[in-house]
C-alpha cells in the first residue's frame, strides 16, 4: 500500500511538471514570459578598442522583440555585410537574448579613388568607412588589387614617404607613383626585392628626387631611367 502511494505521488508530480513545462514552452513561442523576448544583444569582437556601432545597427533587432521570431541567419548575414567584418557567429541564448561575436579584418594599407581613402586588409578588403584625408604612414593603392598585398605592403613601408600610391598593372605587376609623379615600374617576379633595391638606390643617389619621369626595374639585369 505504501509503495502504491509513492507511485501515485510521483506520477502526479510528473504530470504537474509536464504541464508546467509545456505551458512555459507554449507561452514562450507565443511571445509571453521573460525568456520569449530579446532584452539584450551582446556584441563582441576578436580585437579590443573597436567601434561596433555599425554592427549593432546592422543587427536590426529591437529590444522587446519576440526572441523566436528573429531569424538568426538573416541577422548573421546583415552583420557579415558590415564593412570590416570577416566572420561572425550569432546565437540565441537560453534567456532569449542574442549573442554576436565577430572576427574583424585588420587594416594594413589604404586604397583611394582619388577623392576618398579607404583602409584595406591584407587581402585587399575594404575594412572601414572612408576618410577625406590621406594618412602619411599608410601605403596607398589604386585600381584593382590582387588577393594578397601583405608582402608588397611591408616592403613599401620602407620607402613610404616617397610613395603617393601603388597600382596593380595588367593583373601581374606593380607600379609605384611618387608624390612628384615619377613612375617606378617593378618586375613581375620579385617586386619585394626590387623595392629593397630602390630603397638602397635612393639612399645612395637620392634618385626619387631627380627630375625624371620613369624608373624601369622590370629587367633584373639593369635599371632604365627616363
Amino acid at each position: 500500500m505504501k509503495r502504491n502511494l509513492w507511485f501515485w505521488l510521483y506520477f502526479i508530480i510528473a504530470i504537474l511538471l509536464a504541464i508546467y513545462f509545456a505551458t512555459r514552452i507554449t507561452m514562450t513561442f507565443m511571445g509571453y514570459g521573460p525568456i520569449s523576448t530579446v532584452r539584450n544583444i551582446s556584441i563582441s569582437a576578436d580585437t579590443d578598442n573597436k567601434d561596433l556601432t555599425a554592427i549593432a545597427s546592422a543587427v536590426g533587432v529591437a529590444s522587446g522583440t519576440n526572441a523566436y521570431s528573429v531569424n538568426l541567419e538573416s541577422v548573421n548575414k546583415r552583420v557579415l555585410e558590415t564593412p570590416g567584418v570577416r566572420e561572425s557567429a550569432t546565437r540565441r541564448l537560453p534567456n532569449g537574448n542574442l549573442s554576436i561575436h565577430v572576427y574583424l579584418y585588420r587594416a594594413v594599407a589604404g586604397w583611394t579613388d582619388g577623392t576618398y581613402y579607404y583602409p584595406l586588409s591584407a587581402d585587399g578588403t575594404i575594412v572601414n568607412s572612408p576618410s577625406e584625408e590621406k594618412k602619411p604612414d599608410v601605403v596607398m593603392f589604386r585600381g584593382n588589387l590582387p588577393n594578397d598585398i601583405s608582402d608588397v605592403t611591408k616592403a613599401a613601408t620602407n620607402i613610404i614617404s616617397n610613395i603617393d600610391y601603388m597600382e596593380w598593372i595588367d593583373n601581374r605587376r606593380w607600379n609605384i607613383v611618387t608624390p612628384d609623379g615619377i613612375i617606378v615600374m617593378l618586375p613581375e617576379d620579385d617586386p619585394v626585392a626590387a623595392i629593397g633595391s630602390l630603397v638602397v638606390l635612393n639612399n645612395q643617389h637620392n634618385i626619387l628626387s631627380k627630375n625624371i619621369k620613369v624608373i624601369d626595374m622590370r629587367d633584373s639585369a639593369r635599371i632604365l631611367v627616363k
